[in-house]
Protein backbone atom coordinates (compact mmCIF):
# COMPACT_ATOMS: atom_id res chain seq x y z
CA UNK A 1 0.00 0.00 0.00
CA UNK A 2 0.87 3.59 -0.77
CA UNK A 3 1.70 6.26 1.84
CA UNK A 4 0.67 9.83 0.54
CA UNK A 5 2.35 12.79 2.02
CA UNK A 6 -0.80 14.17 3.73
CA UNK A 7 -1.68 10.83 5.82
CA UNK A 8 2.69 10.73 6.59
CA UNK A 9 1.70 13.19 8.82
CA UNK A 10 -0.61 11.18 10.64
CA UNK A 11 1.03 7.85 10.38
CA UNK A 12 2.78 6.57 13.01
CA UNK A 13 4.95 3.75 12.71
CA UNK A 14 6.12 4.98 8.59
CA UNK A 15 10.03 4.02 8.56
CA UNK A 16 12.96 5.64 6.92
CA UNK A 17 15.47 3.14 5.47
CA UNK A 18 13.81 0.89 8.15
CA UNK A 19 15.27 2.67 10.77
CA UNK A 20 13.42 6.37 11.56
CA UNK A 21 9.79 6.59 13.08
CA UNK A 22 7.90 9.44 12.18
CA UNK A 23 4.63 10.46 13.74
CA UNK A 24 2.80 13.07 15.97
CA UNK A 25 3.24 16.42 13.28
CA UNK A 26 1.30 19.91 13.96
CA UNK A 27 1.09 23.29 11.66
CA UNK A 28 3.31 25.67 11.40
CA UNK A 29 3.64 29.06 10.14
CA UNK A 30 4.61 29.89 6.82
CA UNK A 31 7.26 32.12 7.97
CA UNK A 32 9.03 29.38 9.95
CA UNK A 33 11.92 28.17 7.87
CA UNK A 34 12.48 25.63 10.56
CA UNK A 35 8.92 24.34 11.87
CA UNK A 36 8.33 23.42 15.84
CA UNK A 37 6.28 20.73 16.80
CA UNK A 38 6.34 19.00 13.29
CA UNK A 39 8.28 15.46 12.03
CA UNK A 40 11.31 17.09 12.89
CA UNK A 41 11.07 16.82 16.43
CA UNK A 42 10.51 12.81 15.67
CA UNK A 43 13.75 12.25 13.99
CA UNK A 44 16.75 9.86 15.38
CA UNK A 45 19.81 9.39 14.45
CA UNK A 46 20.12 6.56 11.83
CA UNK A 47 23.83 6.05 12.53
CA UNK A 48 24.26 4.29 15.42
CA UNK A 49 25.70 0.99 13.02
CA UNK A 50 27.92 3.03 11.09
CA UNK A 51 31.49 1.50 10.88
CA UNK A 52 34.22 3.89 10.02
CA UNK A 53 37.21 2.61 7.78
CA UNK A 54 39.86 0.84 9.50
CA UNK A 55 43.06 1.25 10.29
CA UNK A 56 43.72 -1.81 8.48
CA UNK A 57 42.16 -0.84 5.19
CA UNK A 58 44.14 2.43 4.97
CA UNK A 59 47.18 0.12 5.22
CA UNK A 60 46.14 -1.63 2.69
CA UNK A 61 45.40 1.93 0.28
CA UNK A 62 48.86 2.24 1.34
CA UNK A 63 50.26 -0.56 -0.12
CA UNK A 64 48.41 -0.43 -3.11
CA UNK A 65 49.34 3.51 -4.07
CA UNK A 66 53.14 2.50 -4.03
CA UNK A 67 52.49 -0.62 -5.84
CA UNK A 68 51.03 1.48 -7.93
CA UNK A 69 53.57 4.13 -8.11
CA UNK A 70 56.38 1.48 -8.89
CA UNK A 71 54.19 0.43 -12.00
CA UNK A 72 54.08 3.48 -12.72
CA UNK A 73 57.41 4.94 -12.45
CA UNK A 74 56.89 7.66 -10.03
CA UNK A 75 59.17 7.81 -6.89
CA UNK A 76 56.89 9.39 -4.14
CA UNK A 77 53.42 11.04 -3.90
CA UNK A 78 52.68 14.35 -2.61
CA UNK A 79 49.33 14.81 -0.96
CA UNK A 80 48.06 18.32 0.39
CA UNK A 81 44.86 18.99 2.47
CA UNK A 82 42.13 17.32 1.01
CA UNK A 83 40.17 14.03 -0.09
CA UNK A 84 43.37 11.90 -0.73
CA UNK A 85 44.93 12.68 2.57
CA UNK A 86 42.24 11.86 4.37
CA UNK A 87 41.63 8.58 2.21
CA UNK A 88 44.77 7.80 2.90
CA UNK A 89 46.12 8.42 6.42
CA UNK A 90 42.91 9.11 7.84
CA UNK A 91 43.90 12.91 8.36
CA UNK A 92 41.33 15.71 7.78
CA UNK A 93 43.43 18.68 8.18
CA UNK A 94 42.05 22.28 7.25
CA UNK A 95 43.51 23.49 3.84
CA UNK A 96 45.54 27.24 5.28
CA UNK A 97 48.13 29.36 4.10
CA UNK A 98 50.39 27.02 5.99
CA UNK A 99 51.64 24.08 4.25
CA UNK A 100 50.95 20.78 5.86
CA UNK A 101 51.55 17.90 3.49
CA UNK A 102 51.87 14.06 3.63
CA UNK A 103 54.73 12.35 1.43
CA UNK A 104 54.11 8.60 0.60
CA UNK A 105 57.30 7.04 -0.74
CA UNK A 106 57.24 4.19 -3.59
CA UNK A 107 59.24 2.43 -1.02
CA UNK A 108 58.97 3.28 2.88
CA UNK A 109 57.30 4.87 5.59
CA UNK A 110 54.76 7.63 5.22
CA UNK A 111 56.01 11.40 6.41
CA UNK A 112 54.55 14.39 7.50
CA UNK A 113 55.69 18.30 6.83
CA UNK A 114 53.90 20.61 9.01
CA UNK A 115 54.11 23.71 10.95
CA UNK A 116 56.24 23.58 14.08
CA UNK A 117 53.54 25.19 16.39
CA UNK A 118 50.72 22.60 14.45
CA UNK A 119 52.64 18.92 14.96
CA UNK A 120 51.57 18.41 18.39
CA UNK A 121 48.23 18.24 16.96
CA UNK A 122 49.15 16.58 13.65
CA UNK A 123 50.79 13.70 15.44
CA UNK A 124 47.08 12.79 17.81
CA UNK A 125 45.83 12.29 14.46
CA UNK A 126 48.78 10.02 12.82
CA UNK A 127 47.65 6.93 12.44
CA UNK A 128 49.98 5.71 9.92
CA UNK A 129 53.58 6.82 10.17
CA UNK A 130 55.18 8.57 12.61
CA UNK A 131 57.91 10.97 11.24
CA UNK A 132 56.79 14.54 11.53
CA UNK A 133 59.35 17.54 10.06
CA UNK A 134 58.15 20.88 11.49
CA UNK A 135 59.47 24.31 9.53
CA UNK A 136 58.45 27.95 11.44
CA UNK A 137 56.86 30.36 10.46
CA UNK A 138 59.62 32.39 8.93
CA UNK A 139 61.23 29.11 7.69
CA UNK A 140 60.20 27.24 4.24
CA UNK A 141 58.36 24.32 4.35
CA UNK A 142 59.58 23.14 0.97
CA UNK A 143 63.19 22.50 2.13
CA UNK A 144 62.01 20.06 4.60
CA UNK A 145 59.82 18.32 1.48
CA UNK A 146 62.99 18.00 -0.23
CA UNK A 147 64.50 17.06 2.57
CA UNK A 148 62.34 14.01 2.51
CA UNK A 149 63.23 13.41 -0.84
CA UNK A 150 66.74 13.07 0.05
CA UNK A 151 66.36 11.26 2.91
CA UNK A 152 64.02 8.29 1.06
CA UNK A 153 66.87 8.57 -1.32
CA UNK A 154 65.58 9.98 -4.75
CA UNK A 155 67.74 11.63 -6.30
CA UNK A 156 66.08 11.77 -9.55
CA UNK A 157 62.87 10.66 -11.27
CA UNK A 158 59.12 11.58 -11.09
CA UNK A 159 56.90 12.97 -7.96
CA UNK A 160 53.52 12.65 -8.14
CA UNK A 161 51.53 15.74 -7.12
CA UNK A 162 47.96 14.71 -6.31
CA UNK A 163 44.79 16.84 -7.46
CA UNK A 164 44.20 18.67 -4.93
CA UNK A 165 47.21 19.84 -4.18
CA UNK A 166 47.27 23.95 -4.10
CA UNK A 167 49.68 25.90 -7.17
CA UNK A 168 51.47 27.09 -4.40
CA UNK A 169 52.72 23.84 -2.47
CA UNK A 170 53.83 22.49 -5.76
CA UNK A 171 55.61 25.87 -7.01
CA UNK A 172 57.51 26.03 -4.18
CA UNK A 173 58.36 22.23 -4.22
CA UNK A 174 59.69 22.30 -7.53
CA UNK A 175 62.01 25.26 -6.67
CA UNK A 176 63.47 23.78 -3.54
CA UNK A 177 63.98 20.58 -5.67
CA UNK A 178 64.27 20.95 -8.95
CA UNK A 179 66.62 17.71 -9.98
CA UNK A 180 63.12 16.16 -10.02
CA UNK A 181 60.40 15.33 -12.08
CA UNK A 182 56.67 16.76 -10.82
CA UNK A 183 53.71 14.72 -12.83
CA UNK A 184 50.03 14.50 -12.02
CA UNK A 185 49.59 11.88 -8.91
CA UNK A 186 45.83 11.13 -10.62
CA UNK A 187 47.38 8.12 -12.16
CA UNK A 188 47.92 6.57 -9.13
CA UNK A 189 45.35 7.60 -6.81
CA UNK A 190 42.42 7.18 -9.31
CA UNK A 191 42.49 3.52 -9.35
CA UNK A 192 42.54 3.10 -5.68
CA UNK A 193 39.79 5.49 -4.93
CA UNK A 194 37.71 4.74 -7.70
CA UNK A 195 36.76 1.10 -6.64
CA UNK A 196 35.06 0.95 -3.43
CA UNK A 197 35.86 -1.62 -1.04
CA UNK A 198 32.67 -3.61 1.24
CA UNK A 199 33.18 -0.92 3.83
CA UNK A 200 33.28 1.79 1.45
CA UNK A 201 30.26 0.67 -0.48
CA UNK A 202 28.15 0.56 3.23
CA UNK A 203 28.68 3.97 4.22
CA UNK A 204 27.39 5.14 1.06
CA UNK A 205 24.47 3.09 1.62
CA UNK A 206 23.84 4.76 4.83
CA UNK A 207 24.37 8.18 3.53
CA UNK A 208 21.89 7.25 1.02
CA UNK A 209 19.29 5.89 2.98
CA UNK A 210 19.59 8.99 5.46
CA UNK A 211 18.92 11.04 2.66
CA UNK A 212 15.88 9.51 1.33
CA UNK A 213 14.82 9.95 4.92
CA UNK A 214 15.25 13.34 4.55
CA UNK A 215 13.15 13.49 1.54
CA UNK A 216 10.35 12.60 2.65
CA UNK A 217 10.33 14.91 5.90
CA UNK A 218 11.16 18.17 3.06
CA UNK A 219 8.53 16.56 0.89
CA UNK A 220 6.25 16.26 3.68
CA UNK A 221 6.41 20.03 4.53
CA UNK A 222 5.87 21.44 1.41
CA UNK A 223 4.02 24.84 1.68
CA UNK A 224 2.26 27.44 -0.39
CA UNK A 225 4.31 30.58 -0.44
CA UNK A 226 8.01 28.23 0.84
CA UNK A 227 11.29 30.49 -0.23
CA UNK A 228 14.02 27.83 -1.60
CA UNK A 229 15.44 28.81 1.80
CA UNK A 230 12.87 27.19 3.72
CA UNK A 231 13.36 24.14 1.63
CA UNK A 232 16.85 23.87 2.51
CA UNK A 233 16.90 25.01 6.61
CA UNK A 234 14.33 21.80 6.71
CA UNK A 235 16.30 19.84 5.26
CA UNK A 236 19.50 20.48 6.80
CA UNK A 237 17.72 19.87 10.04
CA UNK A 238 16.14 16.71 9.07
CA UNK A 239 19.93 15.44 8.28
CA UNK A 240 21.41 16.40 11.22
CA UNK A 241 19.02 15.10 13.37
CA UNK A 242 19.36 12.27 11.13
CA UNK A 243 22.76 11.66 11.77
CA UNK A 244 24.83 13.39 8.91
CA UNK A 245 25.76 16.56 7.61
CA UNK A 246 23.87 17.72 4.06
CA UNK A 247 20.96 19.11 3.10
CA UNK A 248 18.60 19.47 -0.60
CA UNK A 249 18.19 22.53 -2.71
CA UNK A 250 15.24 23.09 -4.33
CA UNK A 251 14.41 25.14 -7.37
CA UNK A 252 10.05 25.54 -7.94
CA UNK A 253 8.40 26.64 -11.05
CA UNK A 254 10.68 27.95 -14.13
CA UNK A 255 13.29 27.52 -12.40
CA UNK A 256 13.53 24.63 -12.12
CA UNK A 257 14.72 24.56 -16.09
CA UNK A 258 18.35 25.88 -14.97
CA UNK A 259 19.98 22.36 -13.57
CA UNK A 260 21.95 24.09 -10.64
CA UNK A 261 19.15 26.80 -10.15
CA UNK A 262 18.09 30.25 -10.45
CA UNK A 263 19.34 33.47 -9.02
CA UNK A 264 15.39 34.76 -9.35
CA UNK A 265 13.77 34.94 -6.11
CA UNK A 266 10.47 32.40 -6.52
CA UNK A 267 8.02 31.15 -3.67
CA UNK A 268 6.33 27.84 -4.19
CA UNK A 269 2.57 27.85 -5.37
CA UNK A 270 0.52 24.98 -6.49
CA UNK A 271 1.14 23.48 -9.47
CA UNK A 272 4.76 24.37 -9.64
CA UNK A 273 7.32 21.88 -10.81
CA UNK A 274 9.52 21.00 -7.40
CA UNK A 275 13.01 20.16 -8.41
CA UNK A 276 15.31 18.74 -5.47
CA UNK A 277 18.88 17.99 -5.63
CA UNK A 278 21.46 16.99 -2.16
CA UNK A 279 22.54 14.66 -0.19
CA UNK A 280 24.93 14.29 2.99
CA UNK A 281 28.06 12.45 4.20
CA UNK A 282 28.95 9.88 6.32
CA UNK A 283 32.23 8.81 8.17
CA UNK A 284 33.48 11.18 4.91
CA UNK A 285 31.23 9.48 2.06
CA UNK A 286 28.46 10.85 -0.32
CA UNK A 287 25.47 10.52 -1.06
CA UNK A 288 23.52 12.58 -3.99
CA UNK A 289 19.77 12.05 -5.04
CA UNK A 290 17.00 14.08 -7.20
CA UNK A 291 13.64 14.47 -7.32
CA UNK A 292 10.70 15.91 -8.91
CA UNK A 293 7.37 16.11 -7.75
CA UNK A 294 4.29 18.70 -8.80
CA UNK A 295 3.17 20.76 -5.62
CA UNK A 296 -0.32 20.79 -4.65
CA UNK A 297 -2.25 20.12 -7.62
CA UNK A 298 -2.59 17.61 -10.25
CA UNK A 299 0.59 16.97 -12.80
CA UNK A 300 -0.39 18.63 -16.07
CA UNK A 301 -0.57 16.47 -19.48
CA UNK A 302 3.25 18.49 -20.24
CA UNK A 303 4.34 17.97 -17.02
CA UNK A 304 3.29 13.91 -16.74
CA UNK A 305 4.97 13.33 -20.26
CA UNK A 306 8.08 14.96 -19.67
CA UNK A 307 8.37 13.81 -16.31
CA UNK A 308 7.86 9.77 -17.66
CA UNK A 309 10.65 10.90 -20.85
CA UNK A 310 13.05 11.29 -17.71
CA UNK A 311 12.10 8.50 -16.16
CA UNK A 312 12.54 6.13 -19.28
CA UNK A 313 15.88 7.94 -19.99
CA UNK A 314 17.25 6.82 -16.32
CA UNK A 315 16.00 3.74 -16.69
CA UNK A 316 18.01 3.47 -20.07
CA UNK A 317 21.47 4.81 -18.62
CA UNK A 318 20.95 1.91 -15.76
CA UNK A 319 20.18 -0.64 -17.82
CA UNK A 320 23.19 0.01 -20.26
CA UNK A 321 25.89 0.03 -17.01
CA UNK A 322 27.17 -3.25 -18.09
CA UNK A 323 30.36 -4.39 -16.23
CA UNK A 324 33.12 -3.96 -19.28
CA UNK A 325 31.05 -1.48 -20.83
CA UNK A 326 32.68 1.95 -21.48
CA UNK A 327 31.47 4.45 -19.11
CA UNK A 328 29.92 6.76 -21.79
CA UNK A 329 28.01 4.10 -23.03
CA UNK A 330 25.44 4.97 -19.87
CA UNK A 331 25.00 8.33 -21.82
CA UNK A 332 24.71 7.11 -24.99
CA UNK A 333 22.03 5.38 -23.90
CA UNK A 334 20.22 7.59 -21.94
CA UNK A 335 20.62 10.74 -24.32
CA UNK A 336 19.37 8.94 -27.31
CA UNK A 337 15.86 8.57 -25.58
CA UNK A 338 15.45 12.05 -24.89
CA UNK A 339 16.78 12.34 -28.38
CA UNK A 340 14.47 10.30 -30.02
CA UNK A 341 11.60 12.07 -28.81
CA UNK A 342 12.09 15.29 -30.51
CA UNK A 343 14.62 17.79 -27.73
CA UNK A 344 18.19 18.18 -28.18
CA UNK A 345 20.88 16.64 -30.16
CA UNK A 346 23.62 16.88 -28.13
CA UNK A 347 23.37 19.23 -25.39
CA UNK A 348 21.08 21.37 -26.95
CA UNK A 349 18.52 23.04 -24.88
CA UNK A 350 15.19 22.08 -24.77
CA UNK A 351 17.10 18.61 -23.79
CA UNK A 352 19.89 17.28 -21.66
CA UNK A 353 22.76 19.93 -21.23
CA UNK A 354 25.05 18.38 -19.53
CA UNK A 355 26.78 14.49 -18.80
CA UNK A 356 23.99 11.79 -17.59
CA UNK A 357 26.39 10.89 -14.15
CA UNK A 358 29.61 11.77 -12.59
CA UNK A 359 31.54 9.47 -10.04
CA UNK A 360 30.46 9.46 -6.50
CA UNK A 361 32.36 8.37 -3.15
CA UNK A 362 34.17 10.59 -0.69
CA UNK A 363 34.02 13.55 -2.96
CA UNK A 364 29.98 14.36 -4.42
CA UNK A 365 31.58 13.86 -8.06
CA UNK A 366 35.11 11.87 -8.60
CA UNK A 367 36.07 9.92 -11.79
CA UNK A 368 34.17 7.80 -13.51
CA UNK A 369 31.80 10.16 -15.40
CA UNK A 370 29.20 8.99 -17.50
CA UNK A 371 29.81 11.40 -20.04
CA UNK A 372 30.45 10.54 -23.88
CA UNK A 373 34.37 9.68 -24.64
CA UNK A 374 35.15 7.93 -21.37
CA UNK A 375 36.46 4.95 -22.88
CA UNK A 376 37.14 3.84 -19.15
CA UNK A 377 35.71 0.22 -18.46
CA UNK A 378 32.63 -0.52 -15.77
CA UNK A 379 33.99 -2.55 -13.18
CA UNK A 380 32.73 -4.05 -9.92
CA UNK A 381 33.14 -1.59 -7.17
CA UNK A 382 32.65 1.92 -9.18
CA UNK A 383 30.13 4.26 -8.28
CA UNK A 384 28.22 6.65 -10.39
CA UNK A 385 24.79 8.68 -10.81
CA UNK A 386 22.57 8.55 -13.51
CA UNK A 387 20.74 11.87 -14.03
CA UNK A 388 19.73 13.00 -17.18
CA UNK A 389 18.06 16.31 -16.56
CA UNK A 390 16.26 17.25 -18.95
CA UNK A 391 15.43 21.18 -18.99
CA UNK A 392 12.91 23.77 -21.40
CA UNK A 393 13.56 27.43 -20.58
CA UNK A 394 10.27 29.32 -19.72
CA UNK A 395 8.86 25.79 -18.56
CA UNK A 396 10.11 23.71 -16.15
CA UNK A 397 12.85 20.89 -15.74
CA UNK A 398 12.58 17.36 -14.90
CA UNK A 399 15.83 15.65 -12.72
CA UNK A 400 15.79 12.15 -11.32
CA UNK A 401 19.03 11.19 -9.67
CA UNK A 402 20.31 8.04 -8.17
CA UNK A 403 23.02 6.34 -7.84
CA UNK A 404 24.37 3.27 -8.70
CA UNK A 405 27.35 0.71 -7.92
CA UNK A 406 28.42 -1.99 -9.49
CA UNK A 407 28.39 -5.68 -8.36
CA UNK A 408 29.65 -8.99 -10.22
CA UNK A 409 26.18 -8.85 -10.74
CA UNK A 410 25.99 -6.06 -12.74
CA UNK A 411 24.70 -2.44 -11.25
CA UNK A 412 22.39 -1.64 -8.56
CA UNK A 413 20.80 1.56 -6.82
CA UNK A 414 22.10 2.77 -3.71
CA UNK A 415 18.50 4.47 -3.44
CA UNK A 416 14.97 3.00 -4.16
CA UNK A 417 14.04 5.33 -7.92
CA UNK A 418 11.18 7.12 -8.59
CA UNK A 419 8.10 5.00 -9.36
CA UNK A 420 5.88 8.33 -10.63
CA UNK A 421 6.18 12.13 -10.54
CA UNK A 422 3.19 11.19 -7.71
CA UNK A 423 5.15 8.76 -5.80
CA UNK A 424 8.98 10.55 -5.42
CA UNK A 425 9.92 7.20 -3.38
CA UNK A 426 8.42 3.90 -3.57
CA UNK A 427 5.27 3.68 -1.27
CA UNK A 428 5.80 7.46 -0.58
CA UNK A 429 3.06 9.61 -2.15
CA UNK A 430 2.58 13.35 -2.75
Amino acid sequence: MSLKRRDFFRTAGSAAAGATLFSGLSSFTTSSSIPKGTILDNLKPMTDDVVPISLQERLSRIEKVQRLMVENKMEALVLDSGTSLKYFTGISWWPSERTMVAVIPARGEVKYVSPAFEAERLRQLIKIGKEVRTWEEHESPYKQVAGLFKDYGIKTGNIGMEERLRFFVFDGIRKEASNLNYVNGDQVTMPCRLIKSAAELALMQKANDITIAAYKVGISLLHEGMSKGDFSAITEEAHAKLGAAGGIDVNFGEASAYPHGSIEPRRLKKGDIVLMDGGCQVEGYSSDISRTIVFGAEPTKRQREIWDLEKKAQSAGFAAAQLGSPCENVDFAARKVIVDAGFGPDYKIPGLPHRTGHGIGMDGHEWGNMVKGNKLPLQVGMCFSVEPNISIYGEFGVRLEDCAYMTPEGAKWFSPVSVSIDEPIPGFKV
